[in-house]
């Protein structure tokens, strides 16, 4: 890919994520580059330079662009949690107005805007994945109305434990580990104990807010409320995978594959069972982990990342979230990320961090071989 061309990045101004790929590509991109602020793409049409490079990168932490694309005249009280599919239906429309000005412009978009709307809806993201045979946990084939419903369906799937995911969340935003007790989840609703570990605070008024702390709810009546209020925009729930622990603490992995290379891994530790970092919870060990999962095990659930990221071979890159099985040979897929490379100080085997090693694969040539034949690109020996 030639680094002269007009490279343009889709963000909002002045985001850590922004000013971290601009930093990155000095002396590595040799063409003008421009941000062009998804506020602009979230009003209307745009346009962009011929022959443009454009790379998407997250539309979050912008109380003005949620509002935007959520339509709304007000935007959202800070952390609230509402209008998941009104933001959604602004998020595809957005990317089609930005494919559409790429197409004019006869640019290379190293998101593909059809990647990015089956990212941001994780029934659509799980059906893929399946598709392909990537391991994913067992998933309810509807999506529930209401709490009651979850529950009937969950005994009817004779599941207790459930990971109750808003389809078109991220950052664990309004996600639930729910855990009821009785016999395979057939403890009738209203009896029985229940508890939901998640960051969702539930105001008093009924509305739900991110918190940067994890809760346990053990009284049926708010869990209800909290599903009931999500359950509208869309609900995509799947049974509970045991994870593989160290040191007392549960853990999974955040991969990034960038182009088939699967180059930067972190591990995420936690005292509960959702580990995103911005939590609270930690880096773990990735020595550990790979002694305990041994070489081969280890090798293996990179595999299964880069496979992960082939079903999406429009996209550059895609932050995978692996589960670890209790056993250390198992694994499954949790979520596969659009825009899952805020990775701060950790670099790959060839000293690069998460920005430069995209930068890199752009002018090797290697994105152009992921893009033609994800499945033909030698990934011997990547992520070590």
């Amino acid at each position: 890919m030639n680094p002269g061309a007009p490279l343009v990045v889709v963000g909002n101004p002045g985001n850590r994520r922004i000013t971290g790929f601009l930093a990155a590509a000095v002396g590595t991109w040799t063409g003008p580059v421009q941000v062009l602020p998804w506020r602009r793409l979230a009003e209307g049409p745009v346009t962009l330079p011929d022959g443009a490079v454009v790379r998407v990168d997250s539309p979050g932490e912008d109380a003005e662009v949620d509002r935007l694309l959520r339509g709304a005249a007000d935007p959202p009280a800070h952390g609230e949690i509402l209008g998941g599919a009104a933001w959604y239906a602004g998020l595809r429309a957005a990317l089609d107005r930005l494919a559409e000005a790429g197409a004019q412009a006869g640019a290379t978009l190293l998101n593909d805007p059809a990647d990015i709307a089956v990212l941001f809806d994780k029934r659509a993201c799980h059906a893929r994945l399946a598709g392909a045979g990537v391991p994913v946990p067992a998933a309810l084939p509807v999506s529930p109305g209401d709490y009651r419903e979850l529950r009937d369906l969950m005994a009817s799937a004779g599941w207790a434990r459930v990971f109750v995911k808003p389809a078109h969340g991220s950052s664990a935003s309004g996600v639930l580990a729910l855990e009821v007790a009785g016999d395979a989840g057939r403890v009738a609703v209203g009896g029985g104990r229940v508890q939901a570990t998640t960051s969702v605070e539930l105001a008093a008024d009924g509305r739900l807010f991110n918190s940067l702390r994890l809760r346990r709810y053990r009284q049926e009546p708010e869990v209800a409320a909290i599903v009931d209020r999500l359950a509208p925009d869309g609900l995509h729930v799947e049974r509970w995978f045991p994870k593989a622990g160290l040191g007392g603490r549960t853990i999974d992995l955040r991969v990034l594959v960038v182009a088939g290379a699967a180059g930067h891994v972190v591990v995420r530790s936690s005292r509960g069972p959702l580990t995103n970092l911005h939590l609270g919870n930690d880096r773990g060990d990735l020595a550990e982990v790979r002694a305990a999962m041994s070489q081969p095990a280890y090798a293996d659930a990179l595999r299964t990342c880069v496979r992960a990221a082939a079903c999406f071979p429009g996209s550059l890159h895609a932050g995978v979230d692996l589960m670890i099985g209790t056993d250390w040979r198992r694994h499954m897929v949790a979520e596969v990320n659009a825009f899952g490379d805020l990775l701060p100080n950790l670099l790959d085997q060839a000293g690069r961090d998460s920005y430069t090693a995209q930068l890199h694969a752009l002018r090797g040539g290697r994105f152009d071989q992921w893009r033609a034949e994800p499945a033909a690109v030698d990934r011997r020996g990547w992520g070590g």
